[in-house]
């Protein structure tokens, strides 16, 4: 796909927030199993654990802005 836009490695800190947001939320819904505390002590143990295990986090830079092809709007009536 020509028009995408590369991948460049996220940060440590965006791997971070976004494993301890997997560890708070199931979708949009919050689990109660684990509190923010907990689940960023967590991200950054597994972070630092991915980092050393040489792995590496690709992020897509973030989209435009965009209207909304899918919405359907009527002719006006003449």
């Amino acid at each position: 796909m020509p028009d995408e836009k590369p991948l460049r490695p996220a940060t440590k800190d965006e791997t971070i927030d976004t494993l301890s947001f997997a560890l708070r939320f199931n979708g949009k819904k919050r689990t109660h199993s684990a509190d923010e505390f907990m689940a960023t002590l967590m991200a950054k143990h597994l972070a630092e654990h991915l980092e050393l295990a040489g792995y590496v986090i690709m992020k897509k830079p973030p989209a435009g802005p965009h209207d909304n092809p899918g919405l359907w709007y009527p002719e006006k009536p003449k």
